[in-house]
């Protein structure tokens, strides 16, 4: 499947969110990721996202996507991350 995540978390929790994120995923944008994931590793990444989490400060969307047939993605002005897949 393709993911985008965005999210939200606490300036002490950004570092360690970022880090584990790329693990799954591709870094675009400030509080942004996306890839190409597995069923399973997407729900690993959940999990490890939980256990870093501040439930009653932090924020997480998952977008998800069975296909990328129809996906589209545009850039304007600075590109960040180096993941150019898509452009």
């Amino acid at each position: 499947m393709f993911a985008i995540l965005v999210y939200d978390v606490g300036e002490r929790r950004v570092a360690k969110v970022l880090k584990t994120a790329r693990k799954y995923l591709n870094w675009v944008q400030n509080s942004v990721l996306e890839g190409e994931i597995s069923d399973a590793n997407y729900r690993r990444l959940q999990d490890e996202l939980k256990k870093i989490a501040d439930e009653n400060v932090d924020s997480f969307i998952f977008y998800t996507f069975r296909t990328v047939k129809y996906y589209n993605r545009e850039i304007i002005g600075v590109k960040k991350g180096g993941h150019s897949m898509f452009l």
